[in-house]
């Protein structure tokens, strides 16, 4: 199997308003592909459709083989919400410890979890007294946690500053040369080309499924800011 998630179609209504309209991609097993649009556009009901804890009106989603929300999916799928994870009257040490004994794993896969989202300094610190983008990690620190085949990220870098978001990408693409498929949200158009492959969706639709390079070409210009914009205006016009 090539593909670690097929999307077929998918029709996703929230009261009266239709947020995913048909919408149909695949992932590539060990990619980093990142999910990108702009807030609104049905990038994190997409990701909650992906991990099986989306309602949809039609269509089907087959993660590794099984259907989205499979019980057999639960110890194989790491996903990060937007909102952090974790529980704020823990240290981030007991958090990780608590969610590593969860799977199994040991103190030591807790403890290395923690130091490879940059907060071996913090581990003795409650949740509840760290920055916002701590949290964000914390919260991190618990989804990598053994390894999953598939990670589901919302934006993992959001609130991060720039020398550990540089060292975050470093690692998702590290998991990924591990086996490891990525799939990474973000409303922030320069970290598209930190992906090996793009979807781009707007308004519930996919404009572009393809690499970066594709992505630019089919645009017709380098700056992927301006590609999406250009992609955007080409589908309008053809509507």
């Amino acid at each position: 199997m090539t593909s670690a998630i097929e999307v077929r179609d998918l029709v996703v209504e929230r009261g009266k308003r239709r947020v995913l309209r048909g919408l149909t991609c695949a992932i590539p097993r060990g990619s980093v592909t990142g999910l990108l649009g702009p807030s609104g556009s049905g990038k994190t009901t997409l990701m909650r459709a992906i991990v099986g804890v989306q309602r949809v009106r039609s269509g089907s989603i087959t993660v590794l083989g099984e259907p989205a929300g499979a019980p057999p999916l639960r110890r194989k799928v790491g996903y990060l919400t937007q909102a952090p994870s974790v529980y704020a009257d823990l240290t981030v040490r007991e958090n990780a410890r608590y969610f590593a004994a969860l799977y199994g794993y040991d103190a030591a896969t807790a403890e290395r979890a923690v130091a490879d989202v940059g907060l071996a300094g913090a581990g003795g610190q409650l949740v509840g007294t760290l920055s916002g983008g701590q949290r964000s990690r914390a919260s991190l620190a618990c989804a990598i946690m053994g390894e999953p085949e598939l990670l589901v990220l919302d934006e993992p870098t959001v609130g991060q500053d720039p020398v550990l978001r540089d060292e975050l990408w470093k690692q998702f693409h590290d998991l990924a040369g591990k086996g490891t498929t990525l799939l990474i949200s973000s409303h922030v158009m320069d970290e598209a080309g930190r992906c090996e492959r793009l979807l781009l969706i707007r308004e519930g639709a996919l404009i572009a499924d393809d690499t970066p390079a594709a992505v630019r070409e089919k645009a017709g210009t380098d700056d992927l800011d301006e590609a999406f914009l250009r992609l955007i205006r080409a589908q309008e016009v053809a509507a």
